[in-house]
């Protein structure tokens, strides 16, 4: 099934019976979010687009909702999400360049579009994403999405071993440096920042195993696997979370 059809078969019977303006769809849209249903979502903000076409604050919600939806798709429609995110992040930075959301959605789409680049364009898509969540902490000190983002990048950085390393070098010039200390850092300040997001803290757990420090990493990850889940990313956290404790 395409991705349009998906998105039509989630079209609300109002939508044509009446015109909504652009913070009534966002309303909606963001309603459709809170209770987890990313399609009904989408839609919601593809409507206040159209209503609004240069508002970087939708476009960014539009982005956001193609990545929450690409777990639940596959094969081409899946591909097609991570290419509308990143499309739509890249189209709100141009518009506000000085927006920290907007930032951020290029980072966070850029991530989620690596599972379909090949090894140079991934290197590439690494350094722009580490520029792009360092503007949006430098825009706002205080998004702890943003120094996710960056633990993220860190720890992926540092856990790229030294004959791959040598191998990108030799074929690509080089491969970004990060350190497991600075990722444990960055979660440190996201989960201050906000302590009910538990990618936050299962993040600082599997980071702690990854340096080695088993007891610390085992009561971290536990935490954050008792937390609610309360976003379209929670389960697969604690996935990963899962994974990590049954590692150590």
């Amino acid at each position: 099934m395409t991705l349009t059809r998906i998105l039509l078969i989630g079209l609300f019977t109002c939508s044509t019976a009446y015109p909504q303006s652009a913070s009534e769809w966002i309303k909606k849209g963001d309603a459709f979010e809170a209770s987890g249903k990313s399609k009904e979502a989408l839609t919601a903000y593809l409507e206040a687009e159209k209503k609004s076409p240069n508002d970087a604050a939708i476009l960014v919600k539009i982005a956001k909702q193609y990545g929450d939806l690409m777990p639940s798709l596959g094969g081409a429609a899946k591909k097609d999400a991570s290419v509308k995110s990143l499309g739509y992040s890249r189209k709100a930075v141009a518009i506000n360049p000085k927006s920290s959301d907007s930032h951020l959605a290029l980072a966070l789409s850029l991530g989620k579009n690596t599972e379909f680049m090949g090894n140079r364009q991934k290197i590439e898509a690494s350094r722009e994403m580490k520029t792009a969540a360092e503007t949006a902490l430098r825009l706002n000190p205080k998004s702890d999405y943003a120094h996710h983002m960056l633990g993220r990048w860190h720890q992926e950085m540092a856990g790229i071993g030294g004959a791959a390393r040598a191998l990108a070098k030799m074929i690509y010039g080089g491969v970004p440096k990060g350190t497991y200390q600075e990722a444990l850092g960055h979660f440190e300040a996201a989960r201050k920042i906000n302590n009910r997001r538990l990618i936050h803290q299962i993040e600082y757990g599997r980071t702690l195993a990854m340096m080695g420090r088993d007891a610390e990493a085992k009561t971290a990850i536990k935490k954050g696997l008792n937390m609610p889940n309360r976003e379209a990313d929670d389960s697969d956290a604690k996935e990963r979370g899962r994974k990590t404790l049954n590692s150590l």
